[in-house]
């Protein structure tokens, strides 16, 4: 049954088709996320080589199937607190248009399958990397969300496995700086999206919608806000130096991509203290200075690699 009872629905919000509240439960726009797996053989440049590409768009789509599935797993266990949150009520399983039985049922499916097709597309070690994540944010559903600064560390871990798998599947070597790069990048962004939460909320309904937030203080996420993007800005800076050691490239495009990396960074810590910072997608697709920043930074990058 697709569909709960009626009498289970909130009389607020509008029915919708069955289809549509699968592709809603789906979250394609956050399939955005999933451009990380990018991230690893674009900054090896051999993205301009067909048989790299196509193996770093089939890992793309793989994470897209497979983190569809993780959310319609977490929106079938969270549809009660989903409902006391003024966005994530109209949310297709919270606002009763698809039974949490069935949501967790295609999830699981959509899990299996983006497993089984990263060990057909790549092998075993896609595929390790792949039921990691979905261990990962299984558990994160269940356990880890009421666990203080694991929790934080358990989500920046999603991220940070989407990089890794675009290396893998592109079979390019990982160096400790680039790993540092995108495990404090994701604690920042995580961290700031905790942060934008408890704003945008207020202290008593951000902990009754995820009780996390209740043993957070502003300072104390500020703070860790505040390391994560330190590490992260030091972090690069050394990766962007020791590419341009490692290439012998000409010129110095990849210490000058550390410019536009660092007004990026401040520039998002600037959006997070104004509390937007609870939906990273939305942000990457609509704000326009932050695309600017990011193409100038790509454009030295490139200019670095292809030099």
């Amino acid at each position: 049954m697709l569909r709960p009872k009626p009498e289970t629905l909130p009389r607020d919000i509008p029915s919708i088709s069955v289809p549509r509240a699968l592709i809603r439960v789906a979250r394609p726009k956050q399939w955005v996320k999933n451009v990380l797996v990018f991230a690893a053989p674009g900054a090896a440049g051999v993205l301009g080589k067909p048989h790299f590409l196509l193996a770093a768009l089939t890992v793309f789509a793989i994470f897209c199937v497979t983190a569809s599935g993780t959310y319609m797993l977490n929106d079938s266990l969270d549809a009660a607190t989903d409902r006391l949150h003024p966005e994530k009520r109209f949310r297709p399983v919270a606002a009763g248009h698809l039974s949490p039985t069935a949501a967790a049922s295609i999830g699981a499916l959509l899990m299996g399958a983006g497993i089984a097709w990263a060990a057909l597309a790549s092998g075993l070690q896609l595929s390790i990397v792949m039921a990691t994540y979905v261990g990962i944010t299984i558990t994160y559903s269940l356990w880890l969300k009421h666990e203080p600064v694991v929790d934080l560390a358990a989500v920046a871990a999603g991220f940070v496995l989407r990089t890794i798998a675009g290396g893998v599947a592109t079979h390019q070597h990982l160096s400790h700086w680039f790993l540092i790069v995108a495990s404090f990048g994701s604690l920042f962004m995580v961290t700031g999206k905790r942060h934008a939460e408890s704003l945008d909320l207020g202290a008593d309904l951000a902990a009754t919608h995820r009780p996390i937030l209740a043993q957070y203080s502003n300072a104390f996420l500020r703070s860790v806000r505040t390391v994560a993007a330190a590490v992260t800005i030091t972090a690069y800076s050394l990766w962007a130096h020791q590419k341009a050691v490692d290439a012998r490239a000409l010129g110095i495009w990849f210490q000058l991509s550390i410019v536009p990396f660092v007004i990026a960074i401040l520039y998002y810590a600037l959006l997070l203290d104004t509390g937007k910072g609870d939906t990273p997608e939305e942000i990457v697709i609509h704000d326009r200075r932050l695309q600017a920043f990011g193409v100038i930074w790509l454009a030295l990058f490139a200019a670095g690699i292809y030099a």
